[in-house]
């Protein structure tokens, strides 16, 4: 998987690995009990601040996507059932996007054609 960060972009660096992370395993580019690298690792690579990497991972860990396993590193948790709750929390971020596609010019249709190109790129369950 190849993380691209944006450093003149007005979202935050750990922001963006975190979604290029969730990305990489909707695009079944890394699996569930697949181990991310080191913190220490990891910032090097990118060339970013351990802490950064490290709030990443933190964010990951909160949504349920990655374990953090000391001396094992951080672990790619297996999907579980979608909960009505997980469920909401989805569509309260998909709400104000939308809204704002809409509020932009976008038409009903530009939106789905959009979202569907989108999921044309993720892994199919």
């Amino acid at each position: 998987m190849i993380i691209h960060i944006e450093a003149e972009s007005d979202i935050p660096i750990y922001t963006q690995l975190t979604n290029q992370i969730i990305e990489g395993i909707a695009r079944g580019e890394i699996a569930p009990g697949d181990s991310l690298p080191s913190v220490r690792a990891f910032a090097a690579d990118l060339g970013v601040n351990m802490h950064t990497v490290n709030k990443s991972y933190h964010e990951l860990e909160k949504k349920g996507i990655i374990k953090i396993v000391p001396k094992s590193g951080a672990i790619i948790s297996s999907i579980e059932q979608m909960t009505e709750e997980k469920k909401q929390l989805i569509e309260a971020g998909f709400k104000p996007v939308i809204a704002e596609a809409f509020v932009l010019g976008m038409s009903k249709k530009e939106i789905e054609e959009l979202v569907s190109g989108m999921l044309n790129q993720m892994k199919e369950r």
